[in-house]
């Protein structure tokens, strides 16, 4: 593997504006709007701008969860963002997510509109809003919010680190790659373990924490995402894979990751979702 172990680092860092890699371009040391777009908006209060990526299928996943337990107001329009197209620089984009990631959320109902931006932010937003997906009892509901900052702060780990290095990285670093793979490992093992005595990820009740972390870890060891299964003996993480199995087959989780999905079958895709039709 090509590591360079004569590389210094300079005096004072510069962009290279050709860094390489499936996602080189998207990225830049600069926060901020590239160019004026505004988006469009739609019939309900919940407005979603977002791709089916894992951070993505979260909120669409908790949505049409709330919408399957009855929850009318859960209605929303999902717009895609196409993030190899830098549409997260769009100006009305950055006004909800000055962090220029997706998913962004506005909800409408409220005055004036409220935003709500990272994905652990939006799926506590709306839990909180419907009472539903989170536990009310203190102790209950500390166990549920340590897991879901515990996903929020350990998908880098994975996603941005191990499957960059892995998966999408011009060249292949064996100490990058060494170094994401144990922590991406200590991460499955510790699912593993908690999940050998609990249903869910808190217990027996599914909750946001669940739906948090399944889109990351079950899409890992179910779906081989970043092709990697055997390198990482995913299926050795018995309690992982049941957990995701169990989740993968509720039908809400089915119809949340369609949602502005614009890669794979085509009856798997839905770039935009603004009725439940839409999904039929």
């Amino acid at each position: 593997m090509p590591d360079n172990p004569d590389y210094t680092p300079p005096k004072v860092w510069k962009w290279d504006t050709e860094l390489g890699g499936t996602w080189g371009k998207i990225n830049r040391p600069t926060a901020g709007a590239t160019h004026d777009k505004e988006l469009p908006v739609g019939k309900h209060p919940l407005q979603l701008y977002s791709l089916a990526t894992p951070n993505g299928v979260k909120v669409t996943v908790l949505l049409e969860e709330l919408l399957a337990l009855g929850h009318e107001g859960a209605e929303y329009d999902a717009y895609v963002i196409e993030i190899a197209d830098q549409e997260q620089f769009g100006s009305g984009f950055v006004a909800l997510n000055p962090n220029s990631k997706i998913p962004a959320l506005q909800d409408r109902s409220t005055t004036p509109p409220t935003r709500v931006f990272e994905s652990g932010a939006i799926l506590l937003y709306l839990a909180e809003k419907f009472g539903a997906f989170v536990p009310r009892e203190m102790s209950a509901r500390a166990e549920c919010l340590s897991w879901l900052f515990w996903q929020m702060g350990s998908a880098p780990y994975l996603g941005g680190g191990f499957g960059h290095f892995y998966a999408y990285a011009p060249e292949k670093y064996e100490y990058a790659i060494n170094r994401y793979t144990m922590e991406t490992k200590r991460q499955l093992d510790l699912l593993d373990k908690n999940l050998s005595g609990r249903r869910y990820l808190c217990g027996d009740e599914y909750n946001i924490a669940d739906i948090a972390t399944y889109p990351w870890y079950g899409n890992l060891v179910l779906n081989d995402s970043y092709k990697a299964a055997e390198f990482l003996e995913a299926a050795s993480y018995k309690h992982v894979v049941r957990w995701a199995t169990e989740i993968e087959a509720r039908p809400a989780v089915a119809r949340g990751r369609r949602v502005n999905k614009t890669w794979g079958p085509e009856e798997l895709r839905l770039p935009e979702r603004h009725d439940a039709g839409d999904l039929d």
